[in-house]
């Protein structure tokens, strides 16, 4: 079992994780967040879905969204993957149009 490290309301997520679900090598995913290729946001939850978080890491085609508890255990996972397609522009964050 995979956990996301979790401080406070700051998240590290295992490279692994990332490039499994945007089917890319683990070595070059922290270029990519670098250089802006890899998208990544988090949201708080409010409510019945307080003390959970919402983080959501996208490229051009392929979105991750993992929803993890303050200890940074993984409650769900999914993906959306658009193949040779770009996703769609709310599909990378949250919020986006």
């Amino acid at each position: 079992m995979i956990d996301i490290e979790a401080n406070g309301a700051a998240f590290t997520i295992p490279a692994e994780v990332i490039a499994e679900a945007l089917k890319l090598d683990p070595a070059t995913v922290p270029a990519l967040l670098r250089n802006g290729a890899i998208a990544v946001s988090s949201e708080a939850g409010i409510g019945e879905d307080a003390g959970r978080f919402r983080l959501t890491v996208s490229n051009a085609h392929t979105r991750l969204r993992l929803i993890i508890d303050g200890t940074g255990a993984i409650i769900a996972r999914s993906t959306l993957d658009f193949g040779t397609e770009k996703l769609p522009p709310g599909a990378r964050r949250p919020g986006a149009v």
